[in-house]
C-alpha cells in the first residue's frame, strides 16, 4: 500500500523505514535512556544500513535489557559471549563492549550529577536546530565537536558521521527535506 505523501528520499523504498520515518525520525527526544539507547543503535550501524538495525532493533532491545543502562553497565564476559552467539542483533565483539562501556559512562555522567539528555541538549542550547531541507549532509562542524566530546568521555563508534545520523534521529536537528510532509510537524515540536 502507498500513499501520496512525499517524504525523505531515504524513507521511500521500505514499509519499515516509511512508518520510522512518519513517527520518530527528527522528533526531539528528550530522555536520557532513549537518547543513549538511539546513540548506541547508530553506532551498532556503522558499515550498515540503518534498515538493518530497524528490523533488528526489537531483538536488540531484548538481548540489551531494554536498554537500561543501568543494567548493561553490570554485563560482564559471559553476557558478552551471550550476546555474540544472539542472531538476532549485530554480533560485532566491538560493539557490544562498547555499548557496555558506553552504558557505563551514561551511569558514571548521572553517579556526577551529569544528565545524558542536559548534556546531549546543551550541544544546541536546548532547541533543534532547523536545517535548509535541501541537499544531504553527512557530518558537520556540530557533529565533530559532539563526536570529539563523546570520545573525550571514552564512548566508542562515535564518529562525526554516525553523531550527525543520531542528531538526526533524535531531533537534535531537524533535517526532513524541503516538500517532506513531517518537516513542518517536526519543527512545530521545536
Amino acid at each position: 500500500m502507498t500513499d501520496d505523501l512525499q517524504r525523505c528520499a531515504w524513507a521511500v523504498s521500505d514499509p519499515l523505514n516509511r512508518s520510522y520515518h512518519d513517527t520518530e525520525w527528527g522528533v526531539p527526544v528528550r530522555d536520557s535512556r532513549e537518547l543513549w539507547e538511539t546513540l548506541m543503535l547508530e553506532g551498532f550501524q556503522a558499515g550498515l544500513a540503518w534498515i538493518v538495525i530497524l528490523r533488528k532493533r526489537e531483538a536488540f532491545r531484548e538481548a540489551f535489557a531494554g536498554f537500561d543502562p543501568v543494567k548493561v553497565a553490570a554485563f560482564g564476559p559471559e553476557d558478552v559471549e551471550r550476546l555474540m552467539a544472539n542472531p538476532g542483533i549485530v554480533r560485532a565483539r566491538a560493539k557490544i563492549e562498547a555499548t557496555i562501556r558506553g552504558a557505563q559512562i551514561w551511569c558514571e555522567m548521572r553517579e556526577r550529577g551529569e544528565d545524558f539528555a542536559d548534556f546531549c541538549w546543551a550541544f544546541v542550547e536546548g532547541k533543534p536546530i532547523q536545517s535548509p531541507g535541501h541537499g544531504f549532509v553527512a557530518t558537520t562542524p556540530l557533529s565533530e565537536a559532539i563526536s570529539k566530546e563523546l570520545k573525550r568521555r571514552g564512548f566508542k563508534f562515535v564518529g562525526p558521521t554516525i553523531v550527525y545520523a543520531w542528531m538526526q534521529a533524535v531531533g537534535l536537528v531537524n533535517d526532513h527535506q524541503t516538500g517532506c510532509f513531517r518537516r513542518e510537524p517536526v519543527a512545530a515540536l521545536a
